[in-house]
């Protein structure tokens, strides 16, 4: 049977979440095994409230950039927004596209077409400046045209680069930056898309269509300390409702309000408590009736939207908030009061501006496909983005052209899930970019003609054949170049360099060659005298520090730790090779382990319907949350039949646990049956939980990874 671990968990390490979050023993061992035992980790997997998405002017650059686009809208500017052709890219430009024309800016768009570099390049910007424009807003690129950047710099164009790739040392001098990856960023999440990143730009134009923006404020509370004859005071700052000033100050009775912090922090704000009466005693028992406060009771305006919360106090409320549940530090007063601030103001804009909603919901799809695609990990607030896109298209349906395209993919959407839209919807909206033709599925996207997205969603598909025609003829070609690669390389690089690769297809290529060999991988091609290449890395290899340790040999690299690409003139191909045949001694690989990691191990009575709720707490799958893997022993075959469309290749086999039986598939393993598998035998089975759809009804079943007989395992 495959080699497997179970890692040991104790009863100490699982009972403490069983109660603190209300889990069963299962799942809790699934996240002790996994290693989720923090509370702010635990929460993107137990909730799913966009509330605990993080504010978009967390972002240091955030409200610059969106006095910039205002401005640009006031002074009737024209704006280009500059995207990539992958899904990420062409989902950020539609994000952010249709929010500026929709709201009345003079916008246009552009993607990489055909033979184009990646990236911002010269020919775009010089096209744009004889059109007279003046703002360009990169969008899941930019961050290492330093040279374009420039160039627009000397024809008086503003760019704004919106990215989320890893940052050169060097970054371009653009009037602003919006990269979580950057130094100075201050986003506390860094591996977001570039169409989250798009989406926090819109998410941040909204809010400044509201009353709130720019609003500053202070939120005021005071803690009595009768043993110590004194009063703890607490204030925080908010601005576009993110902290931004704190103050905790201890206060003896008789101190003058002079030798305080107060007054210089207080200065000028409009000023929240919960019970302003309460609070202005304390204040005057402490500093006097001579001093005067300006405070405002938020707990009576509180009442109008949560009139149940309004008559508690701050104390109670620190055990009723969500987020304190999780996070230790949010569990005091003032931070309670923080979070309910923060969650009426958006009611209220929410009442306000159902739009904004509306529109939300449709960008949370893109977000969501941009997430998978790009291979985000799928932890901190990328969960959310996926289980809310999901949900939108579920609840919301999809929005224009991905309901066209689910259409012509045959996609269910009532059980569509984070994998589907990995395996089918993603593979071919990339494909148009992958061709050369990006502008089709961004088209697809913001087209608002039926008929034509009808039209363009017929035209991904071909596409996408095509791309399929075109891996499988690549990788039935260099097979014998692949092995000799591996072997010269000492197992620790594939490069394989073919001009009959199609650019586009490189990246999928180089993916393919790392799961065969599993090494990192390099695919190259030739484009007139330029080499186009792409790295997919595996085995904690980070793919750009491997090229950034090449110097200034290329004429632009990038991308993210596992997944990057390159070109260098093809003069230089010989070096390249030279460079690559140096390094060899230098690469070291994690080590490869054969060992299969269970997650939990279910014993045979306990194989029941219910259990199928563990895997939707971790949906959705993807990087750094692989789907669960579950055992059971000792489990009775009662039935089992060869099936397969086209040839009789796969196993259907019903397994009973007792009260229940539960159909499974083991793929690809006909030959087993009446061999080493045979009915009314009980067997120890490695399994995934799945559900499948078929004319509307849902059956549960199990994904066999591997069988065996209880006595060959002894």
């Amino acid at each position: 049977m495959t080699n497997c671990n179970k890692k040991p968990v104790t009863k100490q390490q699982i009972d403490p979440l069983c109660t603190k979050y209300n889990i069963n023993q299962i799942l809790a061992s699934i996240f002790v095994r996994r290693g989720i035992t923090e509370g702010k980790d635990l929460l993107y997997y137990l909730e799913d409230d966009l509330r605990f998405q993080h504010n978009p002017f967390m972002f240091s650059s955030m409200e610059d950039a969106v006095e910039r686009i205002i401005q640009a809208k006031e002074e009737e500017e024209k704006i280009l927004i500059f995207g990539d052709s992958d899904v990420d890219g062409i989902t950020s430009t539609a994000i952010l596209y249709s929010y500026l024309k929709n709201n009345g800016y003079d916008v246009q768009w552009k993607l990489p077409l055909a033979d184009d570099p990646y990236g911002l390049n010269i020919t775009a910007i010089d096209e744009f400046y004889n059109q007279n424009g003046s703002l360009i807003i990169t969008v899941d690129c930019g961050i290492s045209n330093f040279e374009e950047i420039k160039h627009a710099n000397d024809l008086q164009i503003d760019v704004i680069v919106t990215d989320h790739h890893n940052p050169p040392e060097i970054l371009p001098e653009a009037v602003l930056i919006l990269d979580p990856k950057t130094q100075d960023s201050e986003y506390p999440f860094h591996d977001i898309s570039g169409a989250a990143v798009a989406y926090k730009l819109v998410s941040a134009l909204r809010f400044a269509e509201t009353n709130f923006y720019n609003a500053e404020i202070c939120l005021m509370d005071i803690q009595e300390d009768s043993a110590n004859n004194c009063l703890y005071i607490d204030c925080i700052k908010i601005k576009n409702l993110v902290k931004i000033k704190q103050l905790h100050e201890k206060i003896s009775y008789g101190t003058s309000i002079y030798n305080s912090k107060l007054i210089g922090f207080l200065q000028g704000q409009l000023i929240y408590s919960w019970n302003a009466k309460h609070i202005k005693k304390y204040l005057n028992d402490i500093f006097g009736s001579g001093v005067e406060f300006n405070i405002l009771d938020f707990s009576s305006e509180l009442s109008s939207v949560f009139p149940q919360l309004a008559t508690k106090s701050l104390s109670e409320l620190v055990d009723l908030s969500s987020i304190g549940k999780y996070i230790d530090e949010e569990r005091t007063p003032i931070n309670a009061f923080f979070n309910l601030y923060v969650t009426f103001t958006k009611r209220i804009i929410a009442s306000n501006h159902s739009k904004h909603i509306e529109d939300e919901k449709k960008d949370l799809q893109l977000v969501g496909l941009a997430a998978l695609a790009d291979i985000m990990p799928m932890k901190d607030e990328n969960r959310l983005f996926v289980k809310n896109g999901i949900s939108s298209m579920k609840k919301n349906k999809p929005r224009q052209g991905l309901a066209e395209l689910f259409a012509k993919l045959s996609i269910n959407v009532d059980s569509i899930t984070s994998t589907d839209l990995s395996w089918t919807v993603i593979p071919a909206l990339n494909a148009a970019g992958r061709l050369g033709q990006s502008n089709i599925a961004l088209e697809l996207l913001i087209s608002e003609n039926p008929q034509e997205r009808e039209s363009l969603a017929v035209k991904i598909c071909e596409l996408n054949e095509q791309r399929k025609d075109l891996v499988a003829k690549a990788v039935y070609k260099v097979h014998d170049a692949a092995e000799k690669s591996v072997t010269e390389n000492q197992n620790k690089l594939c490069v394989v360099i073919d001009e009959e690769i199609n650019k586009g297809v490189t990246g999928i290529f180089a993916a393919r060659l790392m799961q065969d060999y599993d090494v990192p991988a390099i695919a190259v091609t030739f484009i007139d005298d330029i080499c186009i290449g792409s790295m997919r890395s595996c085995r904690n290899f980070i793919a750009t520090d491997f090229l950034d340790s090449f110097g200034d040999f290329f004429i632009n690299h990038g991308g993210h730790d596992y997944a990057a690409g390159f070109s260098f003139e093809r003069s230089k191909l010989d070096l390249f090779l030279k460079k690559i045949k140096d390094s060899i001694p230098e690469i070291q690989l994690s080590d490869e382990s054969q060992v299969v990691e269970i997650d939990a191990e279910i014993p045979a009575n306990y194989l029941k319907p219910d259990i199928f709720e563990i895997i939707d707490t971790f949906e959705p799958y993807g990087a750094e949350n692989p789907e669960l893997l579950f055992m059971s022993k000792n489990i009775l075959l009662s039935d089992a039949m060869i099936v397969g469309k086209k040839e009789p290749l796969h196993l259907k086999l019903t397994f009973n646990g007792g009260e229940y039986k539960f159909p499974a598939m083991y793929w690809g393993k006909a030959e087993r049956y009446n061999k080493d598998i045979s009915i009314n035998n009980f067997y120890d089975i490695i399994y995934k939980l799945n559900r499948s759809y078929f004319n509307g009804l849902e059956t549960k079943q199990l994904t066999i990874r591997d069988i065996q007989s209880p006595e060959i395992q002894k």
